[in-house]
């Protein structure tokens, strides 16, 4: 069947069961925020441990999402047309994300030791360090990554809605054109932004590829999650006419190639700051390798790299929905596991614990970003029905 045969438009039933998961979600949401709420008064400290990494873990699905948007954009691939709308989608709930900002920045007292005068009158490191590090300038940053990203995502929502009503291969030439510099925004706001957000927490330790490493993750959270997405929806119209598992089996192989990217570059650090042994530097990997953390870890070399890569060598797991929709929800799970880890132990001076608030905040955080992306979805066709590769990508599916 043509692209032209098939109306990719939400259909009356699924709205109804997208709307029915959107109201599970938004009560999962409403009720995680409520206790998330009574934590706060209970504990504040621990209140905004658990939402800084739960909420890092959900922006990265958002920001992974506009970087596989762009990259598609800018390679001009038929590869990526399926997973165009999610995309797009996702990079919609980025002002969302940044209202969910908010709780962060009343936070940074009891986040960032950088931000107390009497601490940083007492440490050379950060008196040298104050100029950059500093309450108004970490607000301005953040300010301006947002407005970077929703900028991007305004710019190519509006071309691609233009796409849909007056076709054409005007718009595809204006996003392909704004993807390269899209891109290379994208990765210099994600260093920058957990340097200043996950890094500065223990501020006296560094690391040049810790950027990397979260752009890394980023694709592999946002990837994990367009698979359990497409995954749900190839079995209702309008995409079980068009989605096929070849498709799904591209979507696999990204996948894998994530998570190898992943492990590269977490393994890469982990090399050279331990065959350094320098003191200032080795000190961070002793605090995740000892005192209940180190089983943390060796969870995420099993779990989060060694079980999905032998899983997804496989090309019929890769070919068989129902296995690799657990694969994909797997590795969403283990990408909090690893953040968790690279967040925590240094809120918590290295001692191994574990808060009931560090369930809630997924859950609360993850609800409402969820509704809210699911009310995007539904918004537009399931499929970009004027894109010059859409038949192209229909055709490669049944090959």
């Amino acid at each position: 069947m043509t692209a032209a045969g098939i109306d990719f438009s939400v259909t009356s039933d699924l709205r109804s069961e997208i709307r029915a998961w959107r109201t599970r979600a938004a009560i999962a949401g409403g009720v995680g925020l409520l206790l998330l709420a009574l934590g706060a008064v209970l504990s504040p400290d621990q209140f905004f441990r658990s939402y800084l990494w739960s909420y890092i873990f959900y922006l990265g699905i958002a920001l992974g999402c506009m970087a596989w948007l762009m990259v598609q954009y800018l390679t001009g691939g038929a590869w990526g047309t399926v997973i165009r709308r999610p995309c797009e989608a996702a990079m919609r709930t980025l002002p969302l994300l940044a209202a969910l900002f908010i709780p962060i920045a009343f936070g940074i007292p009891r986040l960032y030791g950088w931000s107390h005068p009497e601490i940083v009158a007492a440490d050379e490191l950060l008196r040298q360090k104050h100029v950059y590090l500093n309450t108004p300038f970490f607000l301005l940053r953040a300010a301006v990554y947002f407005a970077g990203w929703i900028l991007f995502q305004w710019r190519f929502n509006a071309w691609s809605a233009a796409e849909d009503a007056r076709g054409g291969e005007l718009a595809q030439r204006r996003m392909g054109r704004l993807a390269g510099p899209g891109l290379v925004f994208w990765g210099f706001s994600v260093t920058f932004m957990v340097i200043d957000w996950v890094l500065s927490i223990n501020p006296h330790w560094f690391s040049t590829i810790f950027g990397m490493l979260f752009m890394a993750g980023q694709g592999l959270s946002s990837m994990a999650f367009l698979i359990t997405l497409m995954i749900l929806l190839s079995h209702r119209r309008p995409m079980s006419e068009a989605l096929t598992r070849r498709h799904i089996h591209d979507l696999g192989k990204f996948l894998l190639a994530c998570v190898m990217v992943w492990a590269y570059f977490s393994f890469s650090q982990f090399l050279i700051i331990w065959s350094g042994n320098l003191p200032h530097e080795i000190t961070w990997y002793m605090q995740r390798l000892s005192g209940g953390w180190q089983f943390m870890a060796l969870a995420l070399i099993v779990c989060h790299f060694a079980l999905p890569f032998a899983l997804l060598l496989s090309r019929d797991l890769k070919r068989n929905f129902k296995l690799l929709t657990g694969v994909a929800l797997f590795v969403l799970l283990m990408r909090m596991v690893d953040i968790y880890w690279l967040v925590a132990p240094d809120l918590l001076k290295g001692s191994f614990a574990v808060s009931w608030m560090d369930f809630v905040a997924p859950v609360g955080i993850g609800g409402i970003w969820l509704a809210y992306f699911l009310l995007q979805l539904e918004k537009r066709p399931l499929m970009p029905v004027n894109d010059p590769n859409l038949e192209e990508a229909l055709v490669h599916g049944r090959e």
